[in-house]
């Protein structure tokens, strides 16, 4: 009769903790061959460059405002958002700070920003929105090269186990450098090895190295821009190398853009349908993609920013454009 008992109260307390997890809701990304799943299903992973958003005040800060944001985003097709950790760069970029960095120089997190960061992450649970974190930029290398390898390390341990329970996030190493990636991957894998890990190895053409990428679950180069002309060309073939030799997911990460010409911007005219050819022909190869923009990069005042330093779909008739084709995905692609 004891036995049983026990079985017993093992078995309910075994069911409560399945139940509670499920009340919880939580998305779970994985991969499987060259694509994404989310909870099992395909996930056709669309994401938005959003840089900004810890560090920016309406959307870190606003639960309310959080949430139709996203609900907003959701209806033009973005399903991900590009964030970085790092913000505390000196180009003059919406909402950039000395302080706007997850990190100290001793490798310890600023609770504030972590604390925000998982608001957003929890957030984006709710509405199935994937969250890619890159946790070091080239923008920033003089701050990340004042940490030292020792608090660099300190600081993605930390970061990876707090994090750790959220599942609807990934990590990418850099953004556009390739210092120690190897050694950082498996400081991630050692803590939580199911983490999705991936590169932005370089500028617009570096398409990473064949150590990193065979390590890495996907891939998220940034493809050639303006400065090979016919770039929804170009790209797609870089693209497709990947997907031939690395046979695993890749993410066309932050592809040619509009707006100004500086930070890696176009030097003559483009078009809205520079930009939806490229997104086209990238998932006619299985591939997804990043929308990436002009809507941060000349800080609060600038015109090309949005009155709420928030990537705004309707901001701009040329985004808004792209915005619609993203929307109507399953229009062209079935």
């Amino acid at each position: 009769m004891l036995e049983i008992s026990s079985f017993f109260r093992c078995y309910v307390v075994c069911q409560l903790i399945f139940f509670s997890l499920s009340l919880s809701g939580q998305s779970t990304l994985s991969i499987r061959g060259q694509q994404f799943y989310l909870n099992d299903e395909p996930f056709p992973f669309t994401g938005i460059s959003f840089f900004n958003a810890i560090y920016n005040p309406e959307f870190s800060q606003d639960q309310e405002q959080r949430l139709a944001w996203m609900d907003k985003f959701k209806a033009y097709g973005i399903n991900v958002f590009r964030i970085w950790a790092q913000w505390d760069n000196e180009r003059g970029f919406a909402d950039a700070c000395s302080s706007c960095s997850l990190y100290t120089p001793d490798g310890t997190l600023r609770t504030e920003h972590l604390n925000s960061l998982k608001k957003i992450i929890a957030a984006a649970d709710e509405k199935d929105i994937v969250i890619e974190l890159s946790l070091f930029s080239h923008e920033s290398l003089p701050a990340y090269e004042a940490m030292g390898p020792q608090n660099v390390d300190k600081a993605v341990a930390t970061l990876t186990n707090e994090l750790k329970p959220h599942r609807n996030l990934i990590f990418q190493i850099w953004n556009e450098h390739s210092d120690r990636v190897l050694d950082i991957l498996a400081i991630i894998k050692n803590i939580d090895p199911a983490r999705i890990v991936t590169n932005s190895p370089g500028f617009a053409g570096v398409l990473g190295d064949p150590k990193q990428n065979n390590a890495l679950d996907y891939l998220s180069p940034h493809t050639s821009r303006q400065n090979v002309d016919r770039h929804w060309e170009v790209a797609p073939r870089e693209i497709g190398y990947l997907l031939h030799r690395y046979r695993k997911p890749v993410v066309d990460d932050e592809p040619a853009r509009n707006g100004t010409r500086n930070f890696g911007g176009p030097k003559s005219r483009t078009a809205p349908f520079d930009q939806i050819t490229q997104i086209l022909e990238i998932w006619k190869l299985g591939a997804y993609v990043n929308y990436h923009h002009d809507m941060f990069q000349l800080g609060r005042d600038g015109i090309s920013t949005p009155p709420s330093g928030i990537p705004d779909p309707e901001f701009s008739p040329y985004h808004l454009t792209v915005f619609q084709f993203l929307a109507e995905k399953e229009r062209y692609m079935n």
